[in-house]
């Protein structure tokens, strides 16, 4: 598997080139949908976006944890979590697109 990441650089050159707003236009709309996100995720709303999934704030409890190199129990204190679903939509074709690149390798 790749371990290549999309960046912001990316995702905005892809704007430009498939809605045809200029370079800073396309960035800005970025910026833009991604601040929303982070100010509902902050609000504590969940954010769907149809057809790849949904972002949620889950919160966590106190709970006990173990120093792994001492066995020393240590209190982890209460927080929250940013959880993403999958649709089905997106798992489907994550696991298409695998089955395919095996296809690919065993031929």
């Amino acid at each position: 598997m790749s371990e290549q990441t999309v960046t912001r650089a990316q995702l905005s050159d892809a704007v430009y080139q498939e809605v045809g707003l200029s370079r800073n236009e396309s960035a800005d709309l970025l910026e833009l949908v991604l601040n929303e996100m982070v100010a509902a995720l902050t609000r504590g709303e969940s954010v769907k976006i149809s057809s790849f999934g949904s972002f949620s704030i889950r919160s966590k409890g106190t709970r006990v944890g173990r120093n792994p190199k001492t066995g020393e129990e240590v209190p982890i204190l209460p927080r929250k979590v940013l959880v993403f679903r999958a649709s089905q939509l997106l798992k489907s074709k994550i696991n298409d697109g695998l089955a395919k690149a095996a296809r690919q390798q065993k031929s």
